[in-house]
């Protein structure tokens, strides 16, 4: 079965130091530590190409040369281009994805997502079946996880963003974590993310997540993000070597993508 379509371009991030897995990142970039022999970038890129992307653009800082060397320019007939952060250790990933600004400006409707998931491909076709232009990809949130969790409507829409939640706040609301995967329009890319990206900066708060800039365009009622619950699909964020454990765990009982 063909996956829907999606937007033709996508954005990754994998600038960051990945010092929670040492020492499996002392030498090798976290984007490229391996899941059951694939790494977690070439996943996302070969998940990517299989779904039509045509371009994707990935930000790098830490051992840049490595990913430049893994991943090339061209990855299973997709064009791949890179941004280069200098700051990498000082910022976060909001920086970063400002670095990208003209790729977010130009691409016209983008993929966005972190190169630490590893994931099945069907989330994006979860992601590209979903009607709503604007789109962040959710699971319902367990007492296992960690992170940012969203709130939701009972229209299917994100209301509000919980930052650096643990397991034991799950259950004193109805929770869902953000799997870092998102689908965005063009016009949200220039009109909204991108103006709110620079103002972080101007400000001076370069070690602000994304997350923090999508809950304020949300808060502010400037963007209507809609959830798709992909709670029920593999992926795994891979944080930790105990997070790396647990992915493996779980996509060894299945198929990867081939290397």
């Amino acid at each position: 079965m063909s996956i829907p379509r999606l937007p033709t371009q996508a954005v990754i991030l994998a600038a960051g130091l990945g010092s929670r897995l040492r020492p499996l990142t002392n030498h090798c970039p976290k984007p490229l530590v391996a899941v059951g022999g694939v790494p977690i970038l070439h996943n996302a890129l070969g998940a990517l190409a299989e779904a039509g992307v045509k371009k994707t653009t990935i930000v790098v800082g830490y051992r840049k040369d490595a990913i430049r060397a893994s991943c090339g320019h061209r990855f299973r007939g997709m064009d791949v281009a890179y941004v280069e952060s200098s700051v990498f250790e000082h910022t976060g990933s909001a920086y970063s994805l400002w670095l990208a600004r003209e790729a977010l400006s130009a691409a016209g409707d983008a993929v966005l997502l972190e190169g630490d998931v590893f994931f099945a491909p069907d989330l994006l076709q979860r992601l590209a079946a979903c009607p709503t232009g604007d789109v962040a990809a959710v699971a319902p949130f367990t007492a296992a996880m960690e992170g940012t969790a969203v709130t939701l409507s009972p229209t299917g829409y994100v209301e509000g963003f919980r930052l650096k939640q643990t397991g034991g706040q799950f259950a004193r609301e109805e929770l869902f974590k953000t799997i870092n995967l998102f689908r965005f329009t063009g016009a949200t890319l220039r009109e909204l993310l991108v103006p709110a990206l620079g103002g972080l900066v101007a400000a001076g708060a370069t070690r602000a997540y994304v997350e923090e800039v999508l809950a304020g365009l949300v808060g502010g009622g400037s963007l209507a993000l809609a959830a798709v619950n992909c709670g029920d699909l593999k992926w795994y964020e891979v944080d930790s070597v105990e997070d790396l454990r647990s992915a493996e765990a779980m996509f060894l009982s299945g198929t990867l993508l081939p290397t």
